[in-house]
Order: structure tokens, then sequence, then C-alpha cells
């Protein structure tokens, strides 16, 4: 693999940046946000069983594949958790940026565990995306305001946003290695079971009893078209990542922020910024250096 991403991985990569803006504006349109993630779940599950019947592409269970898939996971779903609590409890201009932290992470895992190397120019890159993604949903581009949120360390909102960001890194370096070892398509199939198991097992709490069926009641259509746009999302994501170092590809996902931006400001209304300009700037910036790293 040369240092730098190769085109199809980029590709892939893109598109499921595309997926996850997507996805995500469907989860905003939801009344019931943690219902309607485990709807999507649920959906998505049962295309890649039919998919998986249609096309014999039963997966082949070892126990290393089903500890990969699991743990993987478990990181993916406190990451969700850690996030949920750590937006609804403390600003969002506060927690959000803190939560991208997984950037900075993943290339050092992705060194030490993985073997990877990573250029000059794509360090720099992915330092840009980072900045980009951190700055993105600040109010004011000072350095009193990049700075603001490590001032608050103590806040249990900004806690958990940094711990999601740190349990994020780590799913990513588990995905990584799962993806290099198995199947996309398999290991994608079996992961998504994981976090359907995980979530379900949350939604047995006394205070979720009863909210599933409503969730379904409010918006059928939506659910039911949001099972292949997860799919689309995370496969297509993980034949990247076979593609490409774990250090440059999660980085690049972060284009889904700016395609979040442009939905936002196309159908929801929302203003662009000046702030919001000029992080997409690094974003877009930082992809072009990893590209071309």
């Amino acid at each position: 693999m040369m240092p730098g991403m190769e085109n199809l991985a980029l590709l892939f990569i893109f598109f499921s940046a595309l997926m996850h803006a997507v996805w995500n504006l469907l989860v905003k349109q939801s009344r019931d946000k943690t219902i309607f993630i485990w709807w999507m779940f649920l959906f998505s599950w049962l295309l890649m069983s039919v998919l998986t019947f249609a096309l014999e592409l039963f997966p082949i269970i070892t126990w290393r594949s089903l500890l990969l898939a699991a743990l993987a996971a478990g990181c993916f779903s406190v990451y969700h958790w850690l996030g949920g609590y750590a937006y609804r409890e403390g600003d969002l201009s506060l927690t959000y940026p803190l939560a991208q932290t997984a950037m900075l992470y993943v290339p050092l895992w992705g060194i030490l565990f993985l073997g990877e190397q990573l250029t000059l120019v794509g360090t720099g890159g992915i330092l840009l995306i980072a900045l980009g993604a951190y700055s993105i949903q600040l109010r004011e581009l000072t350095f009193a305001t990049i700075l603001y949120p490590f001032t608050r360390l103590r806040t249990r909102s900004v806690q958990a946003a940094l711990l999601a960001g740190f349990m994020y890194s780590i799913g990513a370096v588990i995905d990584k290695i799962g993806v290099d070892n198995y199947s996309a398509f398999r290991f994608t199939y079996v992961l998504v079971f994981f976090m359907l198991l995980f979530m379900s097992l949350n939604l047995l709490r006394p205070g979720y009893r009863g909210r599933v069926m409503q969730e379904w009641r409010y918006h059928p259509k939506l659910l039911i078209c949001s099972g292949p746009v997860i799919l689309a999302s995370f496969l297509s994501f993980r034949l990247g990542l076979q593609l490409a170092p774990v250090s440059y590809a999660v980085p690049v996902r972060q284009v889904s922020l700016l395609i979040g931006v442009l939905i936002g400001i196309l159908f929801l209304g929302e203003s662009f910024g000046r702030i919001r300009l000029a992080s997409a700037g690094l974003i877009l910036s930082g992809v072009f250096l990893i590209w071309h790293g």
C-alpha cells in the first residue's frame, strides 16, 4: 500500500461520508432518536441477512472474527452513548469538537499497532482535517474559543465527549484489523449484528418500555428507507478501509461534516457562516493533502 490513498479507497470513503450525512439527516427528523437508530440498525441487519442468503455470502465464523466484531461494536456503541450524553447535557459547541479528537488518536494507534507509516504531507492533511472538524461547531474562531473546551475538563459532559473520541479511535483500529483479515461484507454483517444486540439490551431498560412501536407508528416509511442508507454507509467505509491506512481513512470520512452542512443549508434553512466556511476549507485542504500524501 502506498503512503497516500488510492482513488478507489477515496471514492468508497466519500460515498460512505455522503450516506453517513444522509442517515444523520434522517435521525434529525425522528422523534425518539435512540429508538430510531435501533430501528435503522434492525432494518440494516435484516437487509444484509437477505443479501447473505441470496448471494450465499454466509459468514465464516471464527472465534477471532467474532471477538473483533464484538469489541469494535462495543466501542462504537459506547461512543454513541457517551456522545449522546455529552450533547444532551452540555453545550454542543463545547462538546462536539472534543468528540472529534478520535482523529488524533487513530494515526498513533495505526503506527504503534498496525505498522502504518505516514508521510509529512499526509500528517499535515490529518491535522488540517482535525482542526476543521474541531472548529466547525464553534461560535467564534478565535484562539480563546478554540481552547475554551479544554478549560472545562472537569465538566462531565466534556469528559464524556473526550472519552467518546477515545473509544471511537479504539473501535476504528479493531475495525481495520477485522476487515484486513475478513471479508468486508461478512465482517460488517457480524459487526452490525453485535451493535444491534448491544442496542437491544439497552432498550430492555424500563425507561424505553412502549417507545419502540411508538416510533414505528410515527415514521414507518422513513425507517424502512433508513436501513439501506446506514448499510451503504457502513459497508462502503469498510471497503475503503481495506484499501487505505486507518490513519488516513478515519480523518477523510470527516467529509461527512461538510455534506451535513450543505444538507442543513439546502434542506433545513441553516446558515453557513464564516466559521463553517473556514472549517470546510481546512477539511477539503486536508483531504487533498492526504490524497496526494
